[in-house]
This record gives C-alpha cells, sequence and structure tokens, in this order.
C-alpha cells in the first residue's frame, strides 16, 4: 500500500471506517444516524471513540428490558452452551414450557412461535385466511383483511401490499391481493367496511409506531372489537412494537381491556437479544392450521424458548409497565412543557412519545437529532419529521430529567 493511502487511512476515526465499510460493502436499505456503537449497558450506549449517550430508541422497543439485561443474557448463554437448535423436525425439552408459559401470561389456548416481528404478521394473515375458509364459509381465496392507512406491520411482498406508504412498496409489485385500507382511528369507517361478507380480519396497531406513535381516541380499540365480533370477524392486534409493557400497560390493547383474537408479538419478547416473535390465539382459530401448513427451521428454538421466558418474567417482576406508566406521564409534560417554534405537537402513551417537527430555517427533524447525538442522546426520525422518544423501560427518574434537559438544551440551539 502506497505511504499516502496508508496515511489517509490512518488519519480517519474509526467511526468513519465503520460506516465506510458498510457503505462499501452492505445494501443501502437504511440511512442511520452517523454514529458507531459497539457496548450497551442498560439505558446507555457506547460508541467506538468511547463517548457515552442514552439509547432512546431502544432498537423500536425491541429492549425494552435494557441492553444486557444480565437475567436475559445470562438464559441465552447458559442455553446456548447447552443446546441451540433442533428444528421442528424433533421436540425439544423447552418448546413445550414455553408455550405454556406464554399462553398462560396472555391468556390463550396456543402460540405459533416464530423468529421476526414480518414473520409473525404473516403467520397471523395466514391463521385469519385459513380460519375464514374453515369456519366462517369464506370461498376460498376470496378472504379480504382490512388494515389501516398509515400502518406498518412489516417490509414483505404481502405486508407491503397493504401498505400505503409509497417507501415501503413503491416499485416493488406485482401485490398481493386481498386488503382492504381504511382511515386509522375511524370506527365508523371499520364498521362500514365490515359490511363485506368477504372480510376475514382486521389487523390494526393499538398505536402506530413507525407512522410516529400516532395515539387512536379512546374508546376507539374497543368500538372495533365489538364491531369485529359483531360480524364474526377476527380482530388481529399487532403488538410488536407496542406492547410488551412500553405504553403502561403489557399490551396497549389493556388500556381498554380489549382482547384480541389473534395476538402478534416480538421485539422486546426476547429482550433485544435474539430474534423472537410469537402468535396466540384459542384452539378454534390456531388449529386451523396442521402439520406441514406453517413453520420455521427457527421458530420455538430452545434458546428463543429459553430467552422469551425470562424476558417476560424480566418485564413483569421488575413492573416495567408499571415504571412506564409513571415515567411516560413525565416525559409527556416534559416534552409537552418545552417552548419552541419548531414543536408543532407532542403525543404519546407511556414510555412511548413522539414530537411532530417543524422545519425552521432549513433545519428540520434529521438536523435536530444529530444534534441530540452530538449532545449524548440518540433517537431518530421517522417519516421525515416525527422524533420517537422510547427509551428502555428500566430508565429511573433522575436519568430521565438529564434527558429531558438534553433534549431542551438541543432545541435551544436551533
Amino acid at each position: 500500500m502506497p505511504n499516502s493511502m496508508k496515511t489517509t487511512v490512518l488519519d480517519k476515526t474509526r467511526t468513519e471506517l465503520a460506516i465506510e465499510k458498510e457503505d462499501r460493502y452492505g445494501a443501502h436499505n437504511y440511512h442511520p444516524l452517523p454514529v458507531v456503537l459497539e457496548r450497551g449497558e442498560g439505558v446507555y450506549v457506547w460508541d467506538v471513540e468511547g463517548k457515552r449517550y442514552f439509547d432512546f430508541l431502544s432498537a423500536y422497543s425491541a429492549l425494552n428490558q435494557g441492553h444486557g439485561h444480565p437475567r436475559i443474557v445470562k438464559a441465552l448463554v447458559e442455553q446456548a452452551q447447552k443446546l441451540a437448535l433442533t428444528s421442528r423436525a424433533f421436540h425439544n425439552n423447552l418448546l413445550g414450557e414455553y408455550e405454556e408459559f406464554i399462553t398462560r401470561f396472555f391468556g390463550f389456548d396456543k402460540v405459533l412461535p416464530m423468529n421476526s416481528g414480518a414473520e409473525g404478521v404473516e403467520t397471523a394473515m395466514k391463521l385469519a385466511r385459513r380460519w375464514a375458509y374453515e369456519k366462517k364459509g369464506i370461498p376460498e381465496n376470496q378472504a379480504k383483511i382490512i388494515v389501516c392507512e398509515g400502518n406498518f406491520h412489516g417490509r414483505t411482498i404481502s405486508i407491503i401490499s397493504a401498505s400505503t406508504d409509497p417507501d415501503s412498496y413503491g416499485r416493488f409489485g406485482p401485490f398481493t391481493p386481498g386488503f382492504v385500507k381504511i382511515p386509522y382511528n375511524d370506527a365508523a369507517a371499520l364498521r362500514k367496511a365490515l359490511e363485506d361478507p368477504l372480510v376475514a380480519a382486521f389487523l390494526v396497531e393499538p398505536i402506530q409506531g413507525e407512522a410516529g406513535v400516532v395515539v387512536p381516541d379512546e374508546g376507539y380499540l374497543a368500538a372495533c372489537s365489538a364491531a369485529c365480533r359483531e360480524k364474526q370477524v377476527l380482530f388481529i392486534a399487532d403488538e410488536i412494537q407496542s406492547g410488551l409493557a412500553r405504553t403502561g400497560k403489557m399490551l396497549a390493547c389493556d388500556h381498554e381491556d380489549v382482547r384480541p383474537d389473534i395476538l402478534i408479538l416480538g421485539k422486546a419478547l426476547s429482550g433485544g437479544v435474539y430474534p423472537v416473535s410469537a402468535v396466540l390465539a384459542d384452539d378454534p382459530i390456531m388449529l386451523c392450521i396442521q402439520p406441514g401448513q406453517h413453520g420455521s427451521t427457527y421458530g420455538g428454538n430452545p434458546i428463543a424458548a429459553r430467552v422469551a421466558m425470562e424476558a417476560l418474567s424480566v418485564l413483569k417482576e421488575e413492573r416495567l409497565a408499571e415504571n412506564s406508566e409513571r415515567l411516560g406521564a413525565l416525559l409527556l409534560s416534559g416534552l409537552k412543557a418545552i417552548d419552541h417554534p419548531m414543536i408543532r405537537l407532542v403525543r404519546g402513551k407511556g414510555l412511548f412519545c413522539a414530537m411532530v417537527i417543524e422545519p425552521t430555517g432549513g433545519k428540520d427533524a434529521w438536523d435536530v437529532c444529530l444534534a441530540l447525538k452530538e449532545n449524548g442522546l440518540l433517537a431518530k426520525p421517522t417519516h421525515g419529521d416525527i422524533i420517537r422518544f422510547a427509551p428502555p423501560l428500566i430508565i429511573n427518574e433522575s436519568q430521565l430529567e438529564e434527558c429531558l434537559e438534553i433534549i431542551r438544551k438541543t432545541l435551544r440551539q436551533f
């Protein structure tokens, strides 16, 4: 290597070198903040230069229990050293234990274990269609699933077929048929759509996460659930991001005492250490699928089973839903108290909040997030003008106050 090239490489920071390598060898399907993380603990992460930050995204709520929770890591390591994977060709000693644990935890007859959130959504849609043909009597290949505008359920071909976001579906067609799109937070629109006898299910996020923490009106979920029951339509709750204590209840549906017919979980189901998702339903729905009709090589593997049980136990035993409810009220009121022309709107529930930014002087939400990073707090824009604030649920009051001061200080710079 010529000396001039050596000098150029040596002059670059570890951050620059890592970002350049990702850019050169990786697909350009994300636009991350220019920070390279190498360590995490609790509510904090450290970059490769040694700078510490508050994590205010929590890997899109996968890290509700915080980075590297010792109980969850211990469960992961111990099981990995013993038995990692069997596939579903054979039984393993933890799967049944996990299935009993999670079904009792959430009050369902059965669980179908998968890995990613998108796989969970695909599983729920397949279940709903199968149930529609076998139990409701909808003619085969005609079942419809109602979804909401502004939704984000994943990025598979079938899921983006249900999307109204051009970034998700643009130039990826042809699309999967069978989806009906209605406005979110509009129970009347749902009731109208339910008049179609070919409707099998209504798939909804109790709080729309990727759309920018859009919280529906009180009573919306209950009204939707009742309308679905009246028309013998399945109510499917995508609680992948809004669930598992994030909003101040174990499930966001719990705020209105709504029990979904099909419940989809992921992200924090593993505490952020392993891909784990799950679909829960009662026997009349779940047993419509028979051997060979759906599955996953890794779904329900011993590591996933052990980790998920520990992750759920941590949420319950450390009372993280209660902490989210109490500190979420402080976060929301603290954000609303900030008087700044760039703040158009603040909304949220529990430790799941968002700030809608009004671009000012050529600066927008991305610039605010860059400044927050410089001041020691990591958050990420969505849809260009919205910043989500979702710290790990283990955060304490003094840490939260410190973060609010960082946000206030940062906005004063604009």
